[in-house]
């Protein structure tokens, strides 16, 4: 298993790779996420807060893989929210403004 940051790509660029296994770390406060092509990230649970507009307070209940097309993932928080991360948010750096 690799990781690396500098895997990312620009925005648009990246191709579609599907998700084999996701977890929270939560001494990382990240995201481990493993792809089919063996690459792995972490991501940034705060990343995924602000995207998802989450509450800062919102504890984190499951994390489950999208089982059909494998092009994401759910978080789901003790408060009902729910955070929806897709392949493209972890693989490719964000666009610039």
């Amino acid at each position: 298993m690799k990781t690396l940051k500098n895997m990312k790509k620009p925005f648009g660029t990246a191709k579609m790779v599907d998700l084999t296994h996701v977890r929270y770390l939560p001494w990382e406060d990240a995201f481990e996420v493993e792809f089919e092509d063996g690459i792995s990230f972490l991501e940034p649970h705060s990343a995924i807060r602000v995207a998802n507009r989450i509450s800062p307070k919102a504890d984190i209940v499951k994390v489950v893989l999208e089982d059909e097309c494998h092009s994401g993932f759910f978080v789901h928080y003790d408060n009902g929210q729910v955070a929806e991360v897709s392949w493209s948010f972890v693989r490719e750096l964000p666009p610039k403004k």
